[in-house]
This record gives structure tokens, C-alpha cells and sequence, in this order.
């Protein structure tokens, strides 16, 4: 049994869509998946590329994926990395799939000198935060996360309303 993790190419947008469904559905999100094979291929690997891919291979069988990009920390002035997705389909959970892509993840993270390596997770997924516990992780509670999205969006735009 072999593991084997490696960057995406545009080749493997319809991978790279099917895992983002598939997690979508694990959530209870895919209401929220808008994404396309073309929206990828030209967000991912077009002339500019906003995040990165890695594909996870089992046995030459892909079992996952990781997306995660680039920000900049201005207190440290330094980069850091965001992980914005990791997906292990079921049946191959509980291999140390996830923590091997944690760890090269950790690799990046190092060699592009970036300060450290984030991500969220649903508040209710009670497995995942035992395993990033269980790897080192810890929960930061000084922050609380903001969006705002879509019509609201739209509506921010030179709005002269009153927000106070």
C-alpha cells in the first residue's frame, strides 16, 4: 500500500470538483457549491492563481485533497498559509492519511517561510478537532470569524447609510 501526495494541475479540475461536493455533502453545504470545472481551472491554474491543490493517491486511487493559499500576518509581518479545505473520503479515514497531509502541509509551510499554517473548522465536526488537537493544533478563541457575502455584498459597495 503505498501513499502519495502531489500538486494539482489543470487536468485535475474534475477531481478537484467532485471532492469539493463530496465534502459539501459531508457539511450539509452543498446547497453552496456554485463552483464549475471551468470557475476552477481558471481561479487555480489560470494567470492567476489563488490557491493551491494537492491530490491524495492510495494505491494509485485518489482519497483526498487539500486546497490552501497564501495571506500575510501584518503584526509579525510575515506569510502564513490558510488551509481552507482537507478531505479524506470515508472509507480511507483513520490510515493517517490526514496527518500525512498535515505534514506536508507543515513542509510548505516551512520551506516558503511562512510564519504558520490556519484553518477552520465546523464547530460541530467533534472528530476533526480531536484529531488536530491530537497533532499539535490548538483552538484560537481571540478571534471570532466575520463574512459577508453576495446582495449584502453588493450593497456595501458605496452605501451611504448610517452603520453606527
Amino acid at each position: 500500500m503505498s501513499l502519495d501526495i502531489r500538486y494539482a494541475t489543470v487536468d485535475d479540475v474534475a477531481l478537484v470538483l467532485r471532492f469539493i461536493k463530496e465534502l459539501a455533502a459531508v457539511e450539509g453545504l452543498s446547497h453552496k457549491v456554485t463552483a464549475t470545472e471551468e470557475i476552477l481551472a481558471e481561479q487555480l491554474f489560470g494567470e492567476k492563481k489563488y490557491a493551491e491543490t494537492i491530490l491524495v493517491y492510495w494505491d494509485n486511487e485518489p482519497v483526498g485533497f487539500a486546497l490552501f493559499f497564501h495571506y500575510f500576518l501584518t503584526y509579525l509581518g510575515k506569510p502564513s498559509i490558510f488551509l481552507e479545505n482537507l478531505y479524506v473520503i470515508p472509507e480511507m479515514r483513520g490510515r493517517g492519511i490526514a496527518k500525512k497531509i498535515f505534514s506536508f502541509l507543515a513542509e510548505i509551510t516551512l520551506e516558503r517561510g511562512a510564519e504558520c499554517l490556519d484553518w477552520c473548522v465546523l464547530d460541530s465536526n467533534v472528530s476533526a478537532r480531536a484529531f488536530y488537537e491530537k497533532i499539535g493544533a490548538s483552538e484560537e478563541n481571540e478571534w471570532v470569524m466575520y463574512s459577508i457575502s453576495g446582495n449584502k455584498l453588493k450593497n456595501l459597495i458605496n452605501k451611504n447609510d448610517d452603520f453606527s
